[in-house]
């Protein structure tokens, strides 16, 4: 049975199809609040439990000179306006222990990268701040070794945790999305959630950055809402090509209009009583 996670007036893991949203790393307080007010007018619309994700720091960049976000104290700040103005939950990311009582101030979901996820000290540390916790599933991991990294949060004493899956590496510069990673990792009990941009990146791509394949976001958004999903993780921007980080994963207002839209029916049709 899945563990359904209570955040704010709606349940992750439950009826409602529950979706993480927003730019990737925070470039100014126009685009998080024009994204923000979008997104949340869009999903109240079609009954879709949503939480703003955006990060104030980037630190896993293919080169040095790679745009990382606002940094810690702004990056927060300016979350935190979104918050309140909006009124919604809040994700984000975190890259050391420090910066996990920091980000537990705003944010309600404490995210940890998929390069991360195996940091012994780094989970105990966001357990401890006892706020949901959203483990990334790293591209270089089965989803049956999702268990014992649950358990290091789990043994903290924090049992409210999601976890996301962002594809598998598949080769040089390319990763794949094995949908029975869905059930798999449902098994466990806990919530799973598909990032359905991150999965169409092409780590590295580009050379001094990584590329993407956008076109591809809606086939796998709808392969894992159809294979069970109970949320899905996108990355969305005024202007993806215009973004300053993961702009070709990112899909725009228009985009997520669609496919919020489609997949909130098949999330519908999955969940109905036979």
């Amino acid at each position: 049975m899945i563990n359904k996670i209570e955040l704010g007036n709606f349940e992750i893991g439950g009826d409602k199809l529950t979706i993480l949203a927003g730019p990737c790393a925070i470039e100014s307080k126009d685009i998080l609040f024009k994204t923000a007010e979008y997104l949340k007018e869009l999903t109240f619309s079609l009954g879709i439990n949503f939480i703003f994700k955006a990060s104030y720091d980037k630190a896993n960049r293919s080169s040095i000179n790679s745009y990382r976000g606002l940094g810690i104290e702004k990056g927060l700040s300016l979350l935190n306006e979104v918050k309140k103005e909006f009124n919604v939950p809040i994700v984000t990311d975190i890259h050391t222990e420090e910066q996990a009582k920091m980000a537990a101030e705003v944010a309600d979901i404490i995210q940890i990268p998929a390069f991360l996820c195996r940091q012994t000290d780094l989970l105990v540390a966001a357990a401890k701040t006892n706020k949901i916790i959203n483990i990334k599933k790293g591209q270089f991991l089965a989803p049956s070794q999702m268990k014992s990294i649950a358990n290091k949060v789990k043994e903290s004493g924090n049992n409210k945790i999601l976890i996301t899956d962002r594809g598998v590496t598949f080769g040089y510069n390319n990763l794949v999305s094995d949908m029975r990673a869905i059930p798999i990792i449902q098994k466990m009990g806990y919530p799973v959630i598909f990032d359905a941009t991150h999965s169409v990146q092409l780590p590295g791509g580009s050379g001094e950055c990584s590329s993407g394949e956008r076109e591809f976001v809606p086939v796998l958004a709808k392969s894992a809402v159809a294979a069970g999903a109970n949320g899905l993780f996108f990355e969305v921007h005024p202007c993806p090509d215009c973004a300053l980080c993961d702009g070709p994963n990112m899909i725009d207002f228009k985009q997520a209009k669609e496919i919020f839209t489609v997949c909130n029916n098949i999330f519908k049709l999955v969940n109905s009583p036979v």
